[in-house]
């Protein structure tokens, strides 16, 4: 128990405040860190009728913002990018090198890594166990004459398991009776396995609790400042403008604005949000 307030007498920032036991500015952890290297570049994407000329870099220690309103394509372009989608021209590149489409095995090969947008049906297997969804796409390093033993799997997921803190008596706790904060750790442990230099995460804190959200603000921050590439994709602005170094805003399949951190606000990322590229061209001319 923590408090009773009349309405009149609280706002929403305390009420964050006293369920998460921390101020709101606490639940975007941003720490500072040297951006190094191109580590993904994707140079003229294009898919007609979804996206089209879709170009940006996300660099070493950096997280990069995707914004944009619903339907504006930002996760159709992150399975494009991870290959699950295809698409009919443009290069993705990692370190340099290119990325064949439409291959994921081929994407987490290069360094790609990709935390779904419906972590229960695209993320997880629910009725499956916390050990074995960890594991599930690492499990060739693991095998021994074709097989993989549990204790296999469980020596592989314990360390993500409590670096993540997932809340869980057991490794062997099915999936889908875990609180959906727990799940999306265990989402992102499996793909954190993988050892990726770039982590794309499509809505990161979707229907979890405001502690977890602070929680894995302060793992993508830290991953961020250990050198791994972000690519964040985000419905909630304060999300996006809390935790971006730099925000790619989307309109209709389309980049509309790239805008840094320092000159990313509510007002102008909506602006771009809402205005085909040609139109924000116009008011500026």
């Amino acid at each position: 128990y923590v408090s009773t307030r009349a309405i009149s007498d609280t706002d929403p920032d305390s009420v964050v405040a006293e369920v998460a036991g921390r101020g709101i500015t606490a639940l975007f952890t941003k720490l500072e860190t040297e951006v190094g290297e191109p580590l993904l570049v994707v140079e003229g994407l294009t898919s007609p009728g979804v996206f089209n000329d879709i170009s940006f870099t996300v660099r070493a220690g950096e997280i990069v913002g995707l914004a944009g309103l619903v339907g504006a394509g930002r996760s159709e372009v992150a399975r494009a990018v991870f290959g699950v989608d295809g698409y009919r021209s443009g290069t993705v590149r990692v370190d340099g090198k290119g990325v064949p489409k439409g291959k994921p095995t081929a994407a987490m090969r290069a360094g790609l890594a990709l935390v779904p947008e419906d972590r229960r049906k695209q993320g997880l297997v629910l009725d499956s166990s916390v050990g074995r969804n960890t594991t599930s796409v690492i499990l060739d390093s693991l095998a021994k004459f074709g097989l993989v033993t549990t204790g296999a799997e469980n020596r592989a997921a314990r360390p993500w398991s409590e670096k993540l803190e997932v809340k869980t008596n057991a490794l062997s706790t099915i999936a889908g009776t875990l609180s959906g904060g727990n799940q999306q750790k265990v989402v992102l442990g499996k793909w954190l396995a993988t050892d990726p230099r770039v982590l794309i995460i499509d809505e990161p804190t979707r229907g979890i609790d405001v502690g977890t959200k602070s929680e894995v603000h302060r793992l993508l921050s830290t991953l961020a400042s250990q050198g791994m590439g972000v690519l964040m994709i985000s419905s909630e602005l304060p999300e996006v403008l809390g935790m971006a170094d730099r925000v790619v805003v989307m309109h209709e399949g389309r980049i509309t604005a790239t805008i840094d951190r320092d000159d990313a606000t509510q007002e102008n990322v909506m602006r771009a949000a809402t205005h085909s590229a040609n139109a924000e061209t116009e008011q500026h001319a």
